[in-house]
């Protein structure tokens, strides 16, 4: 690691510590030149998730639409933020570990749709309706007929 005082590439660990929930390593480094004390931050390094929109065109992945269509659909629902927030943590991972750089936004719908199942029907129901934009009635009662079986 360079220092930033004198340039120099040879420095040495004083002190590691994880932060952000184990997501970054906070170093403490002291330059074998100079001796002046400077402070690092490691991360992992990941390659962008792309989303394949119904369009064709390409955007990289946001958890935030996710979180913003699951609170929308939770509206005065039961449902705790915690619970939100492991539902996309789930998906999220999914994502990254699958070997997929791309991926369909039909995909990722699916996947949400699959977690609000099982978090509340409700909720599951109002984002299937949006999701799959359900055109009348017919096509509403053919999502709850398929939720009761």
């Amino acid at each position: 690691m360079k220092c930033p005082f004198c340039g120099n590439v040879e420095s040495k660990v004083i002190d590691s510590r994880p932060t952000d929930e184990g997501e970054r390593i906070r170093r403490r480094r002291e330059c074998l030149s100079c001796g002046k004390r400077f402070t690092t931050h490691e991360t992992i390094e990941t390659v962008p998730l792309m989303v394949i929109k119904r369009d064709r065109t390409r955007e990289p992945f946001d958890r935030d639409k996710i979180i913003r269509g699951f609170l929308r659909a939770c509206e005065k629902r039961p449902v705790s933020i915690e619970a939100i927030e492991n539902a996309v943590n789930d998906i999220e991972s999914d994502l990254q570990n699958s070997l997929d750089r791309e991926v369909t936004s039909e995909y990722i719908g699916e996947l949400c749709m699959d977690k609000l199942k099982t978090i509340d029907e409700v909720a599951y129901v109002r984002f299937a309706s949006v999701y799959r934009q359900f055109k009348d009635i017919n096509t509403f009662r053919d999502e709850l007929e398929k939720l009761l079986k």
